[in-house]
């Protein structure tokens, strides 16, 4: 008996980002309760996925903020170890156990009530996120959650073979088996949602070749990351990331915890943005979300068209044991060059489209070392995608004005692209693009440890 219920929702590949402008002469103005209401909607504990942190959710909770729901009753973990073990079982350096999460996520919504008072927290997961959100619901947390929003997560796994029993993404494990045994595969009294991909999302198929193993069956399917017993939503021709942190994604997050649609989707921009965040690091070469001391972080205002720096820092910190820089005050039109220093990796200069909104999760991390592939360059710019993938000919991905060669087509896999310039090539100003954001960053002497990377917001 099937429990679930399954609707196919169609939508644009890849929607352009929206960000609602603001009249000339009129200040933006934060949205009140009167004008969408929240404050009954229940707070809400976002959950990134494997290898990744926090700050992926800041385009979402900007737009929770545009339809009133305020930021102190919105909270968002950053799991100290994001990475996953190669077997759940065994200890590996800088890397989390199912149980290391649950632990950490529990905490988490334990501090979300006590600041707000409410009895109850939704949860919002992406990919890895649902697998803690899961187990904490299943072994005792049930009563402290009222929602619970899987976005791409493999419910039956990445893989469900007799291969690497204890690995956490291995549907035949007994980490997922214990999730899914009994024929609902959700808990009473908590609602629960999948979004997931029409084939579009690489987690979820049926051919091995996006995990390393080209031509074998990985014994899962597109329809992976549904649950008997929830509501499972198909948001058309969306990436893996993107089933958690699009529009249309939002769209249905939101609908699904406040009960109505969501006033809009565009962010409203506020007339005085503050923006801080943490700097993390790559400690043996993996990424982690532990605080790095002794960076620092210098902000620029630059020329949306150019790339150049227009006037002195606007801002200048370095880091103490926490990691954390800022606040810096910046106008929400301004495109922002962030130079980031941390020891013992290249100085990294990040250039960012306008932040319309506040955050406080503007995370930086350096680039990766120069390697063997850099020898010969004068310079080498990357291009960044944190919320989704660039999939092709489903989007329009620009790099220096060409398809980037190293995206692969057909189902979305590349969250980056690398340029690599000739030392003549250096001062002079990349356009990346993806959609309807554009991104101009300028070159940097990769003989001085230097990276640019053009990261996209949206």
């Amino acid at each position: 008996m099937k429990l679930s219920r399954r609707t196919i929702l169609q939508g644009a590949g890849s929607l352009a980002f929206a960000v609602a402008s603001v009249r000339t002469g009129a200040m933006a103005q934060t949205p009140s309760a009167g004008t969408a209401p929240g404050a009954e909607v229940p707070p809400i504990l976002f959950v990134h996925g494997n290898g990744d942190y926090d700050a992926l959710w800041m385009t979402t909770m900007w737009r929770m903020e545009s339809n009133g729901i305020t930021r102190d009753r919105m909270a968002a973990i950053n799991f100290t170890d994001p990475l996953a073990r190669s077997d759940d079982k065994v200890e590996q350096a800088n890397r989390s156990s199912s149980e290391d999460q649950r632990r950490e996520l529990a905490a988490a919504i334990a501090d979300l009530k006590r600041r707000t008072g409410a009895p109850r927290v939704a949860l919002v997961g992406s990919s890895r996120g649902g697998n803690a959100i899961r187990n904490v619901i299943k072994n005792g947390g049930a009563a402290d959650v009222s929602h619970a929003v899987l976005c791409g997560t493999p419910n039956h796994g990445v893989f469900a073979t007799d291969d690497q029993p204890n690995n956490e993404f291995n549907g035949r494990g007994p980490f997922l088996r214990g999730l899914n045994e009994g024929e609902s595969e959700v808990t009473p009294d908590v609602a629960f949602l999948t979004l997931r991909s029409d084939g579009m999302d690489k987690y979820a198929q049926s051919d091995g070749r996006f995990i390393g193993k080209p031509g074998t069956p990985t014994g899962v399917t597109n329809e992976g990351p549904e649950l008997n017993g929830a509501t499972n939503l198909v948001l058309g021709a969306l990436d893996h990331r993107e089933v958690a942190f699009h529009p249309r994604a939002f769209r249905e997050i939101y609908k699904f915890i406040a009960g109505r649609e969501p006033t809009r989707i565009a962010i409203l921009p506020e007339p005085s943005v503050r923006l801080s965040g943490l700097v993390t690091g790559t400690p043996g070469g993996v990424s982690t979300n532990r605080p790095v001391a002794g960076a620092t972080v210098d902000i620029f205002r630059v020329d949306p068209d150019t790339g150049e720096r227009k006037g002195n820092a606007l801002h200048s910190a370095t880091t103490g044991a926490d990691g954390r820089w800022g606040p810096a005050q910046v106008d929400a039109s301004w495109s922002l060059e962030f130079v980031l220093t941390s020891p013992g990796a290249p100085i990294t200069h990040i250039y960012r489209s306008p932040f319309p909104r506040s955050s406080d999760v503007v995370h930086l991390r350096a680039a990766r070392p120069l390697g063997p592939a850099d020898k010969d360059a004068g310079a080498v710019v990357i291009m960044s995608r944190p919320r989704g993938y660039f999939g092709l000919p489903r989007d329009v991905v620009l790099l220096d004005g060409k398809e980037p060669a190293d995206v692969k087509p057909g189902v979305p896999t590349d969250s980056a692209a690398t340029l690599r310039l000739a030392a003549g090539e250096v001062g002079r100003n990349i356009v990346a693009q993806f959609g309807e954001e554009r991104i101009v960053a300028r070159t940097w002497p990769a003989l001085e440890n230097r990276i640019a990377i053009a990261e996209l917001t949206y």
